[in-house]
């Protein structure tokens, strides 16, 4: 069994254990339909999460968003934030960045599905004082496998005791939001 395979198996059983309602894992179809209509490929590892563990409804706090359907979804919340950024004079959301939950006062994590391990960015668009979005985005985890450690551990920045802790690792400013933004990719 490789590291990952441990995560997956890990990730599922504390998703089992915290909801008696969790939705199905999606088939290979419905990641492939997700694919298409997002335009990119998921990240690996966020792929084998809807497939093994569960469509959603698992993981820190508001839980992962469901890949696909009404409402909000990984694929609606994507295509709505990508749409209204293509072309705009100061685009919010770079492409490739998949929205996977909502943190609530229109924060969202998001899996960099460009960058090889997957980093879990962090928007916070609260502060938003006009011209760039790049002052919005920060980076919450190197990458996802990391970020549900994270999780799993009970040591992130969103844990309620979390400001309590001496060994609190906040997000920090993304480096390369500039250049997405403004590169359109």
């Amino acid at each position: 069994m490789t590291d990952i395979d441990d995560l997956v198996q890990r990730v599922a059983i504390r998703a089992r254990a915290e909801s008696t309602d969790l939705p199905e894992p999606v088939d290979d179809a419905r990641i492939a339909e997700a694919e298409r209509r997002l335009g990119i490929t998921l990240h690996p590892l966020l792929a084998r999460l809807y497939r093994e563990v569960a469509d959603g409804g698992f993981g820190p706090d508001y839980r992962l968003l469901p890949l696909l359907g009404s409402g909000s979804s990984v694929v609606g919340e994507y295509l709505t934030r990508r749409e209204a950024s293509v072309g705009a004079e100061h685009p919010e959301w770079p492409e490739g960045v998949v929205p996977i939950l909502t943190w609530g006062c229109a924060m969202y994590a998001g899996v960099d599905c460009f960058s090889e391990d997957g980093q879990v960015l962090l928007f916070e668009p609260n502060p938003y004082g006009g011209g760039s979005w790049e002052q919005c985005w920060f980076l919450d985890s190197a990458g996802l496998a990391a970020w549900l450690e994270t999780w799993l551990a009970g040591t992130g920045w969103f844990e309620e005791d979390a400001f309590d802790r001496d060994d609190l690792v906040e997000p920090q400013p993304w480096e390369q939001a500039a250049d997405r933004l403004s590169s359109g990719a």
